[in-house]
């Protein structure tokens, strides 16, 4: 299943930079190059080495393990479409009870090589300060490295990309992963704006139920992930059953109940 760049709505974004492309092949090239195709359940390279925002040789696998972790592929000298995606992000996790660092854990990672730990550092201390929370920032990760491992990584979770001479920036789409504890692909949110309900409901279903309350498992039931939009469905069938299964206990209740208050009149 490929969900192509064209038919994204950050796209949209890269119109003013296309134009500037000579010819219309180029500029489908352009978007050809920029595609974020879907590979669920795919294993991450966890093996994988970067380097951390303090400057740190870490692999991808210190990150993984006890929670689910949400990929963010970005480079943190774009313009303007990477800050839109971490804006985005930053809206719907402060709109959740979960805390980066407690129930998940973010890993930002720059696919471009250029990008330092002096840059990465920078930018986590924007986005801490700007999240807001009292949880540990180690709840946040923000990730440079060379070529081939950024590579692994891009191509584990399908993120393709291009560099435009012309332009000096890369030509790329936009999104988040969500992943496993284990390490493997579970969900992918597109564009720049994430639902709330969406993202928790993926994180809880990520984590195999072991974060949220008994009612978010509930509602987890309830609806369905659409791995075409990102987005949970509401499922009808399982409402049904569930609303059927509620009206059976609830009629034996109040059988029973009559039945003893019968009782209780025959032997008065």
């Amino acid at each position: 299943m490929k969900i192509r760049a064209l038919l994204m709505i950050p796209m949209l974004l890269f119109v003013s930079a296309l134009l500037r492309a000579e010819t219309p092949q180029q500029q489908k090239a352009l978007l050809q190059k920029a595609d974020f195709e879907q590979r669920l359940d795919s294993p991450l390279p966890l093996d994988a080495r970067f380097v951390d925002e303090r400057g740190r040789s870490v692999a991808l696998r210190d990150y993984f393990g006890a929670r689910p972790v949400i990929l963010v592929p970005i480079y943190f000298r774009c313009p303007q479409l990477c800050v839109e995606t971490m804006n985005g992000l930053l809206r719907a996790l402060r709109s959740i009870s979960f805390d980066a660092g407690k129930q998940f854990q973010v890993v930002a990672f720059s696919f471009d090589p250029g990008d330092f730990a002096s840059t990465a550092l920078e930018k986590k201390k924007r986005i801490v300060e700007s999240y807001g929370r009292a949880a540990d920032e180690n709840g946040w990760t923000f990730l440079t490295g060379g070529e081939q491992s950024i590579r692994e990584l891009t191509n584990s979770i399908g993120f393709h990309f291009a560099y435009d001479d012309e332009l000096k920036q890369y030509a790329h789409s936009t999104g988040i992963v969500l992943a496993t504890p284990q390490g493997r692909v579970s969900h992918y949110f597109y564009g720049v704006e994430y639902s709330a309900k969406d993202l928790r409901l993926a994180l809880i279903e990520a984590s195999n139920g072991k974060i949220g309350s008994p009612v978010d498992r509930i509602l987890l039931y309830c609806y369905s992930y659409d791995p075409m939009t990102g987005k949970y469905g509401l499922l009808v069938r399982r409402v049904v059953k569930l609303a059927g299964a509620a009206t059976v206990l609830m009629l034996a209740f109040v059988i029973g109940w009559l039945l003893r208050q019968e009782r209780k009149r025959c032997t008065a």
